[in-house]
């Protein structure tokens, strides 16, 4: 991608240990490198963000608090994120935010304030990637042993063996060095977006009533957006998320 502004995470199998369905917050595991690959994309002037489905919401094993707490926990473990943006349907909801869908990677970018077409989006499962492509941002796969063969296969050339090479490569195809600037010199278009000032005293998620209602059709206001759309593409061997 010719320009970058933004690394827009997976939760899940991603960021972290997948629990499914978890709602307690003291289950929430970081994964190896993600703390790392989160600080370097934020060293270097990139917003940060996750976009994650939460269908347990939906199928009512989960409520939104208990997404926003373990979200909360996650955020905290990671360093703090720019944004968290999640798809609380199932995946009969027919709404437009649940990966493969490009709603919440639309939603992140509008709330980072960087076009899609700026944002690296990176998962483990080939939703990630295909809800990248239909935003118009870039997907890189990162497979955990529980990404189903066929997805590893079918993204062979757009993935990565861990968070940190997958953030790194972006940068250095980017041209971004530290402080957020072309290795080539400053940047001059599309300066790096304010970085929004975490909330620590509430969720993420939960930070966002006051923002501007995202265009997406379906997705909601903030983070506790509905929308979703059945996930074809949905892993073999996986829990769904």
């Amino acid at each position: 991608m010719s320009r970058l502004s933004a690394v827009l995470f997976d939760r899940d199998g991603t960021l972290v240990v997948d629990v499914p369905y978890n709602g307690d917050p003291d289950r929430v595991r970081l994964l190896p490198g993600a703390a790392a690959a989160v600080a370097l994309a934020r060293a270097h002037g990139l917003a940060t963000g996750v976009v994650s489905n939460q269908s347990g919401i939906g199928r009512g094993l989960l409520t939104t608090e208990q997404v926003l707490r373990v979200n909360e926990r996650a955020d905290e473990l990671l360093g703090g994120l720019d944004t968290w943006v999640f798809c609380p349907h199932a995946p009969d909801a027919g709404c437009a935010c649940r990966k493969p869908r490009p709603g919440l990677v639309r939603m992140a970018a509008e709330r980072l304030g960087v076009p899609p077409a700026e944002c690296l989006v990176i998962g483990d499962i080939a939703a990630d990637v295909l809800a990248a492509r239909a935003a118009g941002a870039r997907g890189v796969l990162v497979p955990n042993a529980a990404t189903a063969p066929a997805e590893v296969e079918r993204f062979a050339t757009e993935s990565a063996p861990d968070l940190l090479t997958a953030v790194r490569a972006a940068l250095t195809e980017a041209g971004v060095s530290p402080a957020g600037r072309r290795a080539s010199g400053p940047r001059t278009e599309s300066p790096a977006r304010p970085r929004q000032t975490p909330t620590r005293s509430a969720p993420a998620d939960a930070g966002a009533p006051h923002r501007a209602p995202s265009a997406t059709p379906g997705a909601v206001a903030h983070e506790r957006a509905p929308c979703a759309v059945p996930d074809a593409a949905g892993p073999v061997g996986r829990w769904p998320a």
